[in-house]
């Protein structure tokens, strides 16, 4: 018992020591000059940190990427679109295909006309493809960009005019594609015939980013059917671009392609890939959406 005193009072006397004036086992100056230490060594800390920070912030824009470097050539994609990269419907059943025409008219919905009427933001481009559309510098003064209009007859028996089922009813399905947006891209469109299949070469326009479909395997040749491709010169016109960001280019519309499926092969799973041609648009094996997608069609009666 004696031991167990002994030891109580050794603890009490650390933590406080009435004779010397010690919390645990330090002065009140002692104390203060530890926390003074600290103070000052978190404070410089804090500034270096806040200091690096601004320093960044300098370097920074508010319009655009300042390193594009690494940038990826922009993906394609489409909708409808699935997460497991299938659209699988039956012509009689409005219910299998519900959710694809929701989704497409749910996209086309800003490319109404009445939507693009205001003249102090969207603008007349032209009807056919043409070169780029400079609207200045990205850090210029100039302010909010206007957005050239597209219109959504472009897209004719795919723009849900005349069908509001985008063909699905009918196991013709449309499928509406873009480029993605990337600040200040300017795609190029390919030099010559020589980067396109022998049966896309028709296609080639000095003015337009051009859009092949066709059969992934093999066994799928002749399965597909016609395939028609609408839009402005049936592919991704230069006059859209560049794309000046959120802050200057709030009413931007991508350019769209309606590709439409006229007579596939019903009953049976068919895979089909995209592709744009670009001079400056490559593929990927790691990303399936890069300048390309791959999908499987089933359509069954």
């Amino acid at each position: 018992m004696p031991a167990n005193k002994d030891g109580d009072g050794g603890w009490k006397s650390f933590l406080w020591n009435s004779e010397k004036k010690e919390f645990l086992g330090r002065t009140g100056g002692s104390w203060l000059k530890i926390f003074i230490f600290y103070v000052i060594f978190y404070g410089c800390l804090a500034g270096i940190f806040i200091g690096t920070i601004q320093a960044m912030m300098l370097t920074l824009s508010n319009y655009k990427p300042t390193y594009q470097d690494r940038v990826a050539p922009p993906g394609l994609s489409h909708t409808p679109r699935s997460d497991k990269a299938e659209i699988s419907f039956s012509t009689g059943d409005e219910e299998s295909y519900r959710t694809y025409v929701k989704n497409v008219r749910e996209l086309l919905e800003p490319y109404k006309d009445e939507k693009q009427l205001d003249i102090q933001k969207f603008e007349d481009c032209g009807a056919t493809p043409e070169g780029y559309k400079n609207r200045g510098e990205l850090e210029s003064d100039i302010g909010i960009r206007k957005a050239c209009r597209f219109s959504r007859e472009l897209l004719r028996s795919c723009s849900g005019k005349d069908d509001d089922s985008f063909g699905f009813k009918y196991g013709k399905p449309c499928l509406i594609v873009k480029l993605n947006r990337i600040v200040n891209f300017r795609p190029r469109p390919p030099a010559s015939n020589a980067s396109l299949p022998a049966a896309a070469q028709g296609y080639l326009q000095p003015n337009l980013i051009p859009i092949y479909c066709t059969n992934k395997k093999e066994e799928d040749a002749g399965k597909i059917g016609e395939i028609k491709y609408f839009g402005l010169g049936n592919g991704f016109p230069l006059q859209y671009y560049p794309y000046y960001g959120k802050l200057l280019h709030p009413q931007y519309l991508q350019p769209l392609v309606a590709i439409q499926f006229i007579n596939v092969t019903l009953n049976e799973e068919l895979r089909i890939e995209c592709k744009v041609y670009g001079e400056n648009i490559g593929y990927s094996e790691k990303d399936r959406y890069q300048g390309r997608f791959d999908l499987k069609l089933l359509i069954k009666s």
